[in-house]
């Protein structure tokens, strides 16, 4: 792993990244919008995240929340009289303005996006949710798990003889959720800046999964998709894309499908193709399977990565987050790296001309409110100076988190 540090002021916002000297406001919430604000970050822009007078709802030490590194924190009590009038003084001077509230929340606090863009007509209003501001079910609670269970996503995962595989939040929350809002933000920022008119994104993420879909869907309406999991070309029903137990307790996953690729597979395996069932028809599939589930059987896992490894067979062990950390082609490319004390993600995409970096660590709740008054000229900031101070007035109400992303 390398190590991975920024050369520029942290204090003013212009470090390295494409999105240098864009300015973002984050309403702390959970999940996909601090992911999608933690990603324009990486990328370069000035992310002040507006952390409220109460215990993250992460429930993890806030130095370990990765989803908050390259930001700064300030502490707003959006129920205080002064609370809303501190946020939209932020709004004015941003680009971006991010929030993952339920629909109406960020309304009933005065920080809406026709608040906002009363005081910033150019803003770029980022909305994160589940369901979507509109729809019968917008106003519900909801989890990474439901949305795509709705959207037929979670139908398609795993074995054709057992439940759906839950493919922890990954699927949902951040890519059918966090890069639909970063795409949709850049995208609106891009023609902000070109008609000085702002605009809400409206990113849910039943719209983002169902998006990703769009590929699986057109081979459907094709004949070339079943709608059943576990029988398919790509959802492990084919015994040559799918993943096989080792010997050892271990996994190996096996990606041959072109036919090059499937000889090299077949011929490291230790078997001959002219004695296999006839890969291009479904029907032998079961007995294909078998045979290649039996030679898996004869041997570990670490045994097996060493036959493969340095082929065209298109078979990779099937590795830990730990284990991961350890790959030697992950750790070449700095894929992962070691950052302020914490083994994390290194910064996606990269770029040619203007890399990203992971300049500042996960920030502490209200930890820059002077920095940020400075930088952003905004005074009323200017008072919390330690973690849990709190800008607009000190309320005895706290409020708790609000639902964000429909949850």
């Amino acid at each position: 792993m390398s190590s991975a540090s920024g050369d520029s002021d942290p204090r003013s916002g212009r470090g390295p990244g494409p999105l240098a000297g864009v300015r973002v406001v984050e309403l702390a919430g959970i999940g996909p919008a601090p992911f999608a604000a933690m990603l324009l970050g990486d990328l370069g822009a000035d992310i002040v995240r507006v952390d409220r007078p109460a215990a993250s709802p992460v429930g993890i030490d806030p130095a370990h929340d990765l989803t908050n590194r390259n930001k700064r924190s300030v502490v707003v009590d959006l129920k205080s009289p002064d609370g809303p009038a501190v946020v939209l003084a932020l709004a004015e001077r941003a680009d971006i303005l991010v929030e993952g509230y339920r629909p109406g929340v960020a309304e009933r606090l005065g920080v809406g996006p026709e608040a906002c863009a009363a005081v910033n007509p150019a803003l770029v209003y980022g909305r994160m949710t589940g369901w979507g501001q509109d729809g019968p079910l917008a106003p519900r609670a909801g989890h990474d798990i439901g949305y795509i269970a709705l959207t037929g996503a979670l139908g398609m995962i795993g074995a054709p003889d057992g439940p759906p595989a839950v493919p922890a939040n990954l699927l949902g929350d951040y890519a059918g959720g966090s890069l639909y809002l970063a795409v949709g933000l850049l995208a609106a920022l891009l023609d902000a800046r070109l008609t000085g008119r702002g605009q809400v994104v409206d990113a849910a993420i039943v719209d983002g999964t169902t998006h990703l879909t769009a590929a699986l869907r057109g081979m459907l309406a094709a004949g070339a998709w079943h709608d059943r999991r576990g029988s398919n070309l790509l959802d492990g029903g084919c015994p040559y894309y799918s993943v096989y137990e080792t010997g050892d307790g271990g996994h190996m996953a096996v990606g041959a499908l072109e036919g090059r690729f499937y000889a090299e597979f077949v011929r490291l395996l230790g078997l001959r193709e002219e004695d296999l069932p006839d890969r291009h028809d479904p029907r032998e599939w079961p007995r294909l399977r078998a045979r290649f589930a039996e030679r898996f059987k004869s041997a570990g896992r670490a045994e097996w990565t060493a036959v493969f490894e340095g082929t065209d067979a298109c078979a990779a062990p099937v590795l830990s987050l730990e284990e991961a950390a350890r790959h030697p082609h992950l750790a070449a490319r700095g894929t992962l790296t070691e950052a302020h004390g914490v083994t994390q993600p290194g910064v996606a995409p990269r770029f040619s001309a203007t890399p990203g970096a992971l300049r500042l660590p996960p920030a502490q709740p209200g930890a820059h409110g002077g920095e940020v008054a400075r930088d952003w000229k905004v005074p009323a900031l200017a008072a919390p100076e330690a973690p849990g101070a709190v800008a607009g007035l000190a309320v005895s109400d706290v409020p708790g988190p609000v639902a964000g992303g429909g949850h």
